[in-house]
């Protein structure tokens, strides 16, 4: 939900109008707006080499999920990493255009840390691997650019941990 919705959710349950600093608030909302668009196009159209390198750097770390029998190891289970990267990628993208947290942990962190236990997914690998998507997104966007996305690739692994 963005920064706007929950002034105006929060003031209507409470049968007010928004105080100065809920307004104050949307201000420097809606003047991060550029940038958080520029965000958000910067990582869609660097998708692939944010997902490759992401991938490099994670599979240079734990070789051998690429192993026979790991968790990378055939080509189906190496495309299913691949997918899930671009997935969080996305997850991002929604929470820096929201401007909040919460649509990265209403799509895709409810009962994630269940699910890759269920499959056998090591937790640990999956918190290197956002670290690593991290480490290669923010390196196609500028200091503040960073500064501002940053956050939710951390959000995620604290999710995860």
């Amino acid at each position: 939900m963005s920064v706007v919705s929950q002034v105006i959710l929060k003031a209507d349950d409470e049968l007010r109008y928004p105080s100065s600093g809920e307004l104050t608030g949307i201000k420097s909302f809606l003047e991060t707006g550029a940038m958080r668009l520029r965000i958000a196009e910067t990582l869609a159209d660097n998708e692939k080499k944010i997902v490759d390198e992401a991938q490099k750097k994670l599979f240079a770390v734990h070789p051998e999920y690429r192993t026979a029998g790991g968790n990378a190891s055939t080509t189906k289970r190496y495309n299913q990493c691949l997918r899930d990267y671009g997935w969080y990628l996305r997850l991002v993208t929604y929470g820096v255009l929201a401007g909040d947290k919460s649509p990265v942990e209403s799509i895709g962190l409810v009962g994630v840390k269940e699910m890759y236990n269920s499959l056998d997914v090591p937790v640990t690998g999956m918190i290197d691997a956002i670290r690593c998507l991290k480490d290669a997104a923010l390196g196609v966007l500028d200091r503040e650019e960073a500064q501002t996305a940053g956050p939710y690739f951390d959000y995620i692994t604290q999710a995860m941990s």
